[in-house]
């Protein structure tokens, strides 16, 4: 089968499409043929093993996982003999979870990682959904506890995370600021948002509003900064849009690890929540995509052997919402 391989750490060129050998499913997995992928920023980090503490799970030296990707969408292949919910030709989607493999034909991956599809969705729409869909989901449902009247605030809102983070906010009821720069300000209303704070006009924590609530997916601003906006029990979430966003411990790294230790000290609710799909979240998002409470926003396409230039777009380009692979 065709995958996009990578040897060692670097820029996206490090990457090739390569032959190599088509997996064979264990006892409790599903092999899936893959029809879409999706890039997140997880997987810049992990092809570049930036910042250097992510390389504990990516590998010390050389990348631990030799084909990159995370979300996919396709269709069963085969399954293992412990697996009791596929069968051949199941139209699914998921998350490969921390070993990859889903810039590739085929995919071996945990039946528990592995949902149906939604029926409503295209395979490209669907394998936009599970790393940042579950991001969001994690960060307002789970850690935040979000309910219907609160006021919740979004920087970031029109980048992959953002665009289901707005619309899983006014699913749950609440009044959704959002914080994009001028060309998204459509889009972001377009999902939904209540009030839009257009960054390169507007400073948002200088406007004198309070929110129960604060996504940051950014991590441009300071920690006293986004606690500024909040309401005296407010919930700071910190996620930087995935792993590791920003790559470097004086951005997203540096919030993500002083976030928790600034929390001992002040009555502000400070998370960094830890998002990886489960078959849970999956189902959810399933019925909030089938029901039409959400709705997946693609930037850009890109052909399997151009995953290189598609990451590369993800990553420095600000990039809209998602960017998906079709295999």
């Amino acid at each position: 089968m065709k995958a996009i391989v990578q040897h060692r750490y670097g820029p996206p060129d490090v990457l090739r499409l390569r032959e190599v050998d088509t997996p064979t499913p264990g006892d409790d997995e599903v092999l899936v043929r893959v029809r879409a992928s999706s890039v997140n920023a997880y997987d810049w980090h992990a092809v570049r093993g930036d910042p250097y503490l992510a390389r504990l799970s990516f590998g010390l030296r050389r990348p631990a996982a030799m084909v990159r990707g995370q979300d996919f969408a396709g269709q069963v292949e085969a399954v293992g003999r412990a697996v009791t919910r596929f069968s051949p030709g199941d139209e699914v989607y998921g998350e490969a979870g921390p070993a990859g493999g889903a810039f590739a034909e085929y995919l071996c991956v945990a039946e528990n990682l592995v949902e149906m599809k939604p029926a409503n969705l295209s395979f490209e729409q669907a394998a936009a959904v599970p790393l940042a869909g579950t991001t969001a989901l994690v960060c307002l449902r789970d850690a935040a506890g979000l309910r219907a009247g609160q006021h919740v605030l979004i920087n970031g809102a029109s980048g992959g995370v953002g665009t289901f983070a707005v619309q899983l906010a006014k699913a749950y009821g609440a009044q959704v600021t959002a914080v994009c720069r001028t060309r998204n300000v459509d889009l972001v209303r377009s999902l939904g948002a209540d009030h839009v704070v257009d960054y390169t006009r507007e400073d948002f924590t200088r406007t004198g509003c309070r929110y129960e609530v604060l996504l940051d997916l950014v991590g441009n601003r300071s920690l006293s900064d986004l606690r500024r906006v909040l309401t005296p029990d407010g919930s700071l979430l910190l996620s930087g849009g995935g792993v590791f966003s920003g790559g470097s411990v004086f951005g997203p790294m540096g919030l993500l690890l002083r976030g928790p230790i600034v929390a001992r000290f002040v009555r502000h609710r400070i998370v960094a929540p830890s998002a990886r799909a489960g078959r849970g979240h999956l189902v959810t998002l399933r019925e909030m995509a089938e029901s039409g409470r959400l709705t997946p926003v693609i930037d850009r396409t890109y052909r399997l052997g151009e995953v290189p230039e598609a990451i590369r777009y993800v990553e420095t380009e600000h990039a809209r919402a998602k960017v998906v692979v079709t295999v």
